[in-house]
Parts: structure tokens; sequence; C-alpha cells
């Protein structure tokens, strides 16, 4: 029988993956048009003109097909199950950018996926490292605590696709850093997925960021479906690195996997963290996220992406550089670091706020008769 070396597997996936959300855009952006299926500008949105956001069918489009052709669904069987999550995070994404739905019944929605994958697929923490004297986790425990984790990444990516390219931006750096670890163990299946999702998420970006005619968001359908993607792949890469022992192995796998996951994850901490002390509803809508005060700085998109990605990279390094420290000790830092990394664009902007009235107060002083 001939076999396709796991090399070209995974360039294959990556590129299949590609070519059919790059063909599929156009035509899909068309269709909106025509049924004006768009997201409308709003108080709350960053963007000034209606934009198609639809992109997350053409994403769903080139990581099913593409995991249906490269996927070994025999040796890999949990991925039956992720398809069957990722259909279910398909209509309830569809329904929520055509519709709208209630968050709470987006919830819903996410947690019998969720459940599909955890407790069908069998796909969850089973250990914490170590983490507080804590290794092997009891099973109920590890259902909730792997079900709390998915249902934080996949909100957190839900949240911070706020601007051009910022989610699939992170999406594409995640992809490739897991995907290059998976093939190193020779973990091949989850190469191939993180793959697929890369090139799924390269072909966007093209049209999300760069393109004028064909422009397009990802909507809640792509950004659930990344979350869904990331949470298998991080929870994967816990797994795997709980009882491997290579030259490969990632120490303080959990404190790695949350720098790994710097920006979803810490920018949802923090904004809920500033809507809960102006006792408003954590799930409340704001402009408070990190991408939101570099616009207010006078950013563009572009300019904000290329910063928070690039953040997200100095703490990859970060974190695999300082992975020896242990668990508490690498996830204090990770905690420190990002607030710093957070609070900084409002501090240069209250600076420029100040600098502004003092050169109108100045301008004005001169122009009065002496």
């Amino acid at each position: 029988m001939f076999s396709i070396p796991p090399e070209f597997s995974i360039a294959l996936s990556f590129v299949v993956s590609l070519v059919i959300v790059f063909s599929s855009i156009p035509s899909i952006v068309k269709v909106a048009q025509l049924k004006r299926l768009y997201d409308e500008p709003g108080r709350r949105k960053s963007h000034h003109q209606a934009i198609p956001n639809l992109g997350g069918m053409a994403i769903f489009a080139g990581t099913a097909i593409s995991l249906g052709i490269f996927g070994d669904f025999a040796s890999t069987i949990e991925f039956r199950l992720i398809l069957v999550a990722m259909v279910i995070v398909f209509f309830i994404g569809i329904k929520d950018d055509i519709l709208v739905i209630a968050p709470a019944k987006k919830l819903y929605g996410e947690i019998v996926a969720i459940i599909v994958v955890v407790v069908l697929g069998n796909l969850r923490l089973t250990s914490l490292h170590g983490f507080l004297g804590v290794h092997e986790i009891p099973y109920i425990a590890s259902i909730l605590l792997t079900s709390f984790v998915f249902i934080v990444i996949i909100n957190g990516f839900n949240l911070i696709d706020g601007i051009d390219g910022l989610a699939s931006g992170i999406g594409i750096i995640l992809a490739a850093f897991f995907g290059i670890w998976f093939y190193l163990v020779n973990n091949i299946q989850y190469a191939i997925l993180s793959a697929t999702v890369a090139g799924a998420l390269l072909a966007f970006f093209k049209f999300n960021v760069y393109s004028k005619t064909n422009k397009i968001f990802m909507g809640d359908t792509g950004s659930l479906l990344l979350g869904l993607f990331m949470s298998v792949i991080v929870v994967k890469f816990n797994e795997l690195n709980a009882g491997y022992y290579g030259p490969y192995a990632i120490m303080a796998a959990p404190a790695v996997s949350f720098g790994i996951l710097i920006v979803p994850l810490f920018d949802t901490l923090r904004v809920f963290i500033i809507r809960i002390a102006r006792k408003q509803s954590p799930f409340r809508p704001d402009k408070n996220h990190v991408h939101h005060l570099l616009l207010k700085m006078g950013y563009t998109h572009m300019g904000a992406t290329i910063r928070i990605v690039s953040a997200n990279i100095v703490f990859i390094a970060l974190v695999l550089s300082l992975q020896s420290l242990g668990i508490f000790r690498l996830m204090l830092i990770n905690l420190i670091v990002a607030a710093i990394f957070s609070f900084l664009p409002e501090l240069f902007r209250r600076k420029h706020k100040v600098r502004q009235l003092v050169h109108e107060f100045n301008t004005q002083a001169q122009a009065r008769p002496a």
C-alpha cells in the first residue's frame, strides 16, 4: 500500500487547507454582499463600514476537508469527535453571525461541543505536572478542569477578534509553534492538525488584512473554531509532556502553555477584572481590550496587530527559556510581565493626552494679547 512520508502529509495538509480557504472566500463575500450579510459598524466596533463576517465558513471548509483527507481517524480516534465538535461550533457560530444569539445559548452550545471532545473523545488533562504537589487528577475533576480550560480558551479567542488580523495572526503563530513541536516529538497527526489550522488562517489573513475587494471577517464562526482548535492542541500538548522525557520535553508545561496563549488568556482576565471592578457584567462588551487601547493611541489595525503578535512571540521565547523555573514561578512571571505589557498602552496614551493639553494651553497663552 502506498504511503505518504509524514513530512509530505503535513505540508500537503497545510497547502490543501490554504487553497480551499483562498479559493472559497471570494464566493462567500459575493453571496454575503448579495444577501446583505454584514457586520455593521457600531459604537463598540472598530471598523467603519459594513464588512461580510462569514470568513468562518471558509475556515471550517478548509480545516474539515484537509483533516478529512490527511487525518488518520483509525489511530487518532479523538479526531472523529473533534470533527463532530467542529460541526456543532460551526452551526452555533453561523447562527450568531447571521441572526445573533444570546451569550447563554452560545455557551450551552460550546459546552455540548466540549463534552463531545472531552468526555466521548477522552481528550482531557489527567495531570497537573506536580503543581502544588498534584500529579494525577481524578476522573471527574479532570473532566471539569479540561472543560473549564476549553471554555476559557474558546471565549478568549472570541473576545480578541476585534481588529484586522489579530486573532488569525496569533492563531498562525501558535499553530506553527505547536505544529513544529508535535513533529519533533513524532506526533504526526497533531502536526497535521496544526498545519491544517495554520494554512486556513494564513489564507484568511490575506483577505482580512490586505484585500480591498474581498475583505472579510472571521465572525464568531471563525473565532469559536479557532478557540476549539487551540483548546484541543493545548490539552494534547500538556498531556504529551506529562509522560514525555525526550529531548524536546517541555518542563512546567501548564505555565508554558499559559505564556504561549498569553494574549487571549491574560487580556480576557484583565478585561473581566476591569468590568467586575466597575460593577458591570464581565460579559458586557466594551473597548478596554489592549487592541482598543492601541487604536486609541493612533495605531492602525495592522500596527496594533503587529505589536500584539510581536509581544506574543516574545512571550513564547520567554517561557521556553525560563521553563526550568517551575510552574508556580513561571506563572507568576507570566502574570507580572503581561500586566506591565498591557498597562503600557494606557500609560503612553495618558502621557500623550497630557502633552496635547499642555501644547493647547501654551498655544492659547501665546495667542492672548499682552
